[in-house]
């Protein structure tokens, strides 16, 4: 069913081929946005986008690595070229790394990391502020994990990620909300049955998780119901 705020919006979403960012994908679509999906893997972004189509959906698939230099500009490029104007972007792809002492961080892996998690999202801002700006109810939601404000025992090199992508994001926020109707939130999903989630606690069992399709409906939920800058929400 289409939705009133949703309805013929444009969104992206990164790391839309799996997990929460696939299920968020498929959530807004179903709310009536067209979606241009984007991640490394082009066979999963290709079965989200038949999944989107086959439940009478729109979307775009856009397979890059955000890390790799100048993907990010071509992909604001391309996106200004057919489209006016961008309404929602959701920050979703993040890698875990490894679960390490801090004095054992590894530095190649470290940089990999706030290069995924940190400076590819500011270039994601930098590259599609003006396509946001131009959205008469722009909107932009990024992905956070508690480990971000509440920081655990091995999970420094992720944990700082997330912190400085919360602090990047919401004073981009408060940069922008007198310029352009534009606002900004963070979504905390919690604990929830991912590939990542797998790899961080190898031996959980699944079935006690909330799946990725709760995060997308609060996600959607959030965005019907409306919000300031600088909210954030804690999936339960």
């Amino acid at each position: 069913m289409n939705d009133a705020f949703l309805s013929g919006r444009l969104a992206l979403v990164t790391g839309a081929s799996r997990g929460i960012g696939a299920a968020t994908a498929e959530a807004l679509a179903g709310a009536g946005a067209h979606v241009v999906l984007t991640a490394r893997t082009a066979a999963g972004l290709e079965a989200v986008e038949e999944r989107i189509h086959a439940a009478g959906g729109s979307a775009t698939i856009a397979p890059l690595d955000l890390i790799e230099k100048d993907s990010i500009a071509r992909l604001a490029a391309a996106v200004a070229e057919r489209w006016q104007a961008l309404d929602l972007l959701v920050l979703n792809a993040a890698m875990l790394g490894a679960l390490t002492p801090v004095a054992n961080v590894d530095g190649q892996e470290f940089n990999r990391l706030l290069t995924l998690n940190l400076l590819a999202n500011q270039a994601l801002i930098a590259g599609f502020d003006p396509l946001l700006r131009r959205s008469d109810q722009g909107r932009l939601i990024a992905l956070t994990s508690s480990v971000g404000r509440r920081p655990r025992a091995y999970w420094g090199a992720y944990g700082a990620s997330k912190a400085a992508l919360e602090t990047l994001v919401l004073a981009y926020g408060e940069e922008v909300k007198n310029l352009a109707p534009l606002k900004v939130a963070i979504v905390d999903p919690g604990a929830t049955a991912t590939k990542m989630r797998e790899r961080a606690y190898p031996g959980e069992d699944p079935a006690g998780l909330k799946r990725p399709e709760a995060a997308a409906e609060a996600i959607v939920g959030l965005l019907r119901a409306g919000f300031e800058t600088g909210h954030r929400l804690e999936v339960g």
